[in-house]
């Protein structure tokens, strides 16, 4: 085993970067070749069709059977001049990923041949199986028949040749089935409910737009260093593995400079990116070693979560051919930084007005406040929900540890807006008119220029942050679909502003002014929701402590979290604002109950696999050795100074012993845990007895493996190491 292993490690670090075929032209020229977006329909749509169309996807209003005939036959023609063979119903399964299944455009043409056909019925709907996708108990084996129906507002993109068409997932009884479908009526409900706001300050207002810019962090390692790593290979991260004598400790490849290899890698995965209409802008190291970070061009949220979905699948065919493997997990490794998804969400307007930005005048700073204090009583009043839709099994791992947002929502709104909201809920009104944009500091140095700060700092512990023009949610994981949380999110905020609105209305007929009527309603939010604010060290002890004095959600076991989405507060919000019904969220949770069950279930038997017959067979090996090293050293000196000589090895000996004892009565309660766990027949108390009881028995069985990696021979140890994996050449 040592010899394979390190016959990976050189075989790795002998890796060149590949050569990445560069376009002749700038990315302007190419972006987008392979997506049917609005260049490509003016092209090969008639006018009128191209008309109505762009009319439907602008206003949210479906289209006739007769324009999806005359859009699929001008689709069609441009897929398969562009290579395309096949077409697929690209959906968002409650798997978390992406499902397809293709068809090729041929059909039999009557005489014994086949004709290539795309018709507008095709186009629109399909009918997967709805029963093999995970539905919460909605569908049975023998209820089978689901439907796929198309996204008009997501392009449709060619990829490997298959002519990818958006869709929405819903069950034969029509039930969402899907994260596109809730996501979609989350995003008209913040619309309506915004738009009915905006028109306090502006009647030209039609539509609020909900916008997404998500960071995807992620960490690369060597293709054959993760081939020899099994739990890599099957969870995603590492079950077990002591730190590096150096990782993350020195902060030196934070912003560093990029490796060779990598820089090919991400060179080639910006191309496919640019290519399929992704607008993927940054790059740079992460804190962690081997850790990345790619970020785009701020998208409209349905648009820019389809694409981190096209994006992850993506990067593991591209990070395939650089001889690299992508980590999504969360927490792969241990003892260093995990990766996120930061969703950096905003709302703006169809005039152009971004509705987080503090404007110059008292009018703008007022909308400014009014918006900004609606997302404050959302998210307060959700503060469990809101976490929730970030708890998964994965997620777990990261969240409050090496820089990750903890488990507890709160907001960071900085020293100067706090300060305004202050003065606001005293009734000192004059501070919108004297909001402070970005402050210019001189630094007196020749060669630097004046420079303009934001008027917020930022927060790394906080999980929901307000950054300027935008909030920041920290706590979206790595793997993550990012409508879960949108889906939250845009919902909350549509609730609060509709109540908001109601109330400036009903003042404004009793006879108050809009804007006496919206700073009475804003001081009354301010008080009412001013525990969700916290601009101070998330990670401390005392800030638990104060959140659980606040009221703040603190539960800390994932399975207990996803509690929040029946609770009677959210199920009326979801059902007033039309996004998920009770049904619907049960279903969820169910699903969401049995992921957590089957993934730790999951890790538990790699881990059982890996000690049992990985690991104890070496230390074992090791052991004995020892254990003939001390007869050899008996047989060779007098008792006295054999007993000096062996004095070590009889210490290490008896340290293995005890870790090889540890590990083998932790795998057999594992093992009986799991199986209690397994015999619970309703979803939620068999991912409680997971969580209770597999989950301590896994940290337990981890502890004394990591403890014998540094015992045991290093050229008998099985599997990669950490200083191996995490430092690419």
């Amino acid at each position: 085993m040592s010899t394979l292993r390190f016959k990976s490690i050189e075989e790795a670090n002998s890796h060149k970067p590949v050569k990445v075929e560069m376009p002749a032209d700038r990315p302007e020229k190419y972006y987008g070749e392979m997506v049917f977006d609005r260049r490509k329909m003016f092209e090969y749509l008639p006018g009128e069709v191209f008309n109505t169309l762009i009319e439907a996807i602008d206003n949210k209003r479906p289209i006739s059977r007769q324009t999806a005939d005359a859009v699929a036959e001008g689709m069609k023609r441009w897929a398969i001049e562009n290579g395309a063979r096949h077409y697929t119903h690209w959906f968002h399964p409650l798997t978390g990923g992406t499902a397809e299944k293709h068809d090729a455009f041929i059909e039999h043409d009557g005489k014994g041949g086949v004709v290539e056909r795309f018709s507008g019925k095709v186009l629109v709907q399909q009918e997967p199986d709805a029963s093999s996708f995970p539905n919460g108990g909605i569908r049975n084996t023998f209820e089978a028949r689901g439907y796929s129906a198309w996204d008009i507002s997501s392009p449709a993109f060619i990829l490997d040749g298959t002519l990818c068409i958006p869709t929405v997932f819903i069950s034969y009884t029509g039930e969402s089935l899907d994260y596109k479908t809730p996501l979609l009526r989350a995003l008209n409900s913040v619309d309506r409910a915004g738009t009915r706001v905006a028109h306090l300050f502006d009647p030209e207002v039609k539509h609020v737009i909900s916008y997404l810019g998500w960071e995807q962090e992620y960490f690369l390692v060597d293709e054959a260093l993760y081939m020899a790593r099994p739990d890599l290979m099957l969870t995603g991260r590492t079950l077990m593995g002591h730190e590096s004598a150096k990782n993350q400790q020195l902060e030196d490849h934070y912003f560093g400079a990029i490796p060779g290899r990598v820089e090919a890698f991400m060179l080639d995965l910006e191309l496919e990116c640019h290519r399929l209409g992704i607008p993927a802008k940054t790059r740079h190291n992460e804190v962690a070693p081997n850790q990345f970070e790619l970020a785009p061009v701020f998208e409209e949220t349905n648009f820019a979560n389809d694409h981190n979905l096209l994006l992850m699948s993506l990067m593991d065919k591209v990070a395939r051919r650089h001889n690299f493997r992508v980590l999504l997990h969360e927490k792969p490794f241990n003892g260093i930084n995990g990766s996120g998804k930061h969703n950096n969400w905003s709302l703006g307007t169809d005039t152009g007005t971004m509705l987080f930005s503090p404007a110059k005048t008292a009018e703008g700073n007022l909308r400014f406040l009014t918006f900004t204090v609606a997302v404050m009583s959302a998210v307060h009043r959700h503060n469990a929900l809101v976490k929730a839709s970030i708890a998964s099994a994965t997620n777990a791992h990261r969240l409050g540890a090496n820089e990750a947002p903890p488990a507890i929502v709160s907001m960071f709104l900085g020293r100067e807006l706090s300060k305004i909201l202050d003065d606001i809920e005293k009734g000192n009104t004059e501070v919108l008119a004297t909001m402070a944009g970005k402050q210019k500091v001189n630094l007196d140095v020749a060669q630097i220029p004046q420079l303009s700060l934001d008027n917020t700092d930022r927060n790394r512990t906080s999980p929901f942050a307000f950054t300027g023009n935008r909030f920041e949610f920290r706590a979206v994981g790595s793997s993550a679909n990012s409508a879960a949380a949108m889906i939250v999110i845009n919902s909350a905020v549509a609730e609060a502003l509709d109540e908001l609105a109601d109330a400036v209305e009903k003042r404004m007929e009793e006879g108050a002014t809009r804007d006496d009527a919206i700073m009475s309603e804003l001081r009354r939010l301010i008080a009412q929701c001013r525990d969700i604010h916290f601009d101070g060290n998330g990670y401390s002890d005392e800030w638990k402590e104060e959140a659980a004095r606040r009221g703040l959600d603190t539960e800390a076991s994932v399975p207990l979290m996803y509690d929040a989405y029946l609770a009677p507060r959210s199920q009326e919000m979801f059902t007033r604002e039309g996004v998920l019904s009770p049904t619907e969220l049960l279903a969820r949770n169910e699903v969401k109950w049995e992921m957590y069950t089957k993934k730790v279930q999951i890790e538990s038997r790699v881990l059982g696999d890996l000690a049992v017959n990985h690991i104890l067979p070496v230390a074992i090996r090791y052991q004995n050795m020892l254990l003939d090293n001390v007869q050899k050293i008996n047989g060779l000196f007098d008792s006295d100074k054999a007993a000096v000589i062996a004095y070590q090895d009889l210490n290490s000996i008896e340290e293995l012993s005890d870790h090889v004892a540890a590990i083998k009565s932790g795998v057999e309660r594992m093992t009986a845990a799991r199986k209690v766990a397994n015999r619970i027949g309703e979803q939620r108390g068999k991912a409680i007895a997971y969580h209770d009881t597999v989950v301590p028995e896994m940290e337990e069985i981890r502890y004394h493996i990591d403890k014998l990696e540094l015992m045991v021979d290093n050229e008998m140890w099985p599997l990669p190491k950490y200083r191996e994996m995490l430092f690419i050449r």
